[in-house]
């Protein structure tokens, strides 16, 4: 009787694990663009969408990002979360809702977007100084690119 309930509890347990919904890191020169099917390789670059269910797409750039998001491939009531590489921690994903964007002509994204995305204005600040790019929310990013 002992064995059974210690099992049903190591059971619910891998169960609960199995069904959490959390970030991927992205694993540049291994991982694909949904969109564009490119291999990531610039760890200043990069995103991530998570649907409630746990599906993971992956996108090297904000233009794929953006391009799949406002596709309705996943409807919006799927996703559980957007995340978008760090500028200034490479490598690092923050979400997309609290991240600050700053869009210029000599940011040079892997797909062109000329997007970049910072956890504080302030990290953004010091290249947007040589930048002179348009400081943006992530509502102002979905609308203005697509």
């Amino acid at each position: 009787m002992k064995n059974s309930i210690v099992l049903m509890m190591l059971f619910s347990l891998v169960l609960v694990q199995a069904c959490s919904v959390e970030p991927v890191p992205l694993v540049y020169g291994k991982d694909m663009c949904h969109t564009c099917k490119m291999t990531l390789v610039d760890t200043k670059f990069g995103a991530e969408i998570l649907t409630k269910k746990g599906k993971v797409y992956t996108f090297d750039d904000m233009n794929c990002l953006l391009s799949f998001y406002t596709s309705d491939y996943e409807k919006r009531s799927n996703i559980q979360q957007v995340l978008v590489i760090d500028f200034t921690a490479p490598g690092k994903l923050i979400d997309a809702s609290t991240a600050h964007f700053v869009r210029a002509d000599a940011i040079r994204s892997p797909m062109a977007s000329g997007v970049a995305a910072c956890s504080t204005a302030e990290g953004l600040a010091t290249h947007n100084t040589e930048w002179n790019g348009e400081l943006l929310t992530w509502d102002e990013v979905v609308q203005k690119i697509k």
